[in-house]
């Protein structure tokens, strides 16, 4: 998308800036606390850094890896952003720490008030120190490829060249994922 920028001085050259919108899919969870709150409260942040077009149902799903922890609420989200994956990644670690996660102090897949996890941004393969896109363990996760497919079925890995379906389809049976359905409503 281009925009035209009018200038106060009509002599002047017209400027052209460049707003470029990528569609990011992102996997937030929570397992402490008010876990529905939380995820409410970190798609409130994340809708100032632009625009979510979709959110997943939230699902229940046990904890993987360090298993002795409460489970999990989950759901994927749909955002179109501006922000490239590095400048994304910086603004979503300080919405976890404003949420109370602190990454350095708390045991990496231990219990937290919040995890947000770029997944896809549109093809973009992304490779350094502090980040991976695609996500490296998104296909091998059913707690992020049930949401995922509820929201984007037909979004196309760029690596494997699956789509998320795909990706769904091919996973052994295993950690239990079923959607949540509040109680006392």
């Amino acid at each position: 998308m281009h925009v035209l920028l009018s200038l106060a001085n009509p002599s002047q050259p017209q400027h052209t800036v460049n707003t470029v919108l990528t569609r990011v899919y992102l996997s937030l969870g929570s397992n402490l606390g008010d876990r529905r709150g939380h995820l409410a409260r970190a798609m409130h942040e994340l809708s100032s850094l632009g625009t979510i077009t979709k959110v997943s149902s939230f699902y229940e799903t046990e904890a993987v890896e360090f298993t002795e922890q409460p489970e999990f609420l989950n759901c994927a989200v749909e955002l179109e952003t501006s922000l490239n994956p590095t400048a994304l990644l910086q603004e979503i670690l300080a919405i976890e720490r404003k949420m109370g996660r602190d990454r350095e102090a708390q045991p990496a897949k231990g219990p937290r008030t919040l995890d947000i996890d770029i997944l896809l941004a549109g093809n973009v393969i992304h490779n350094s120190g502090d980040l991976v896109v695609p996500h490296p363990a998104m296909q091998g996760r059913r707690f992020v490829l049930e949401p995922l497919t509820e929201i984007a079925p037909s979004v196309e890995h760029p690596v494997l060249g699956r789509t998320a379906k795909e990706l769904l389809d091919r996973l052994p049976p295993g950690q239990a994922v079923r959607k949540w359905i509040p109680t006392g409503l």
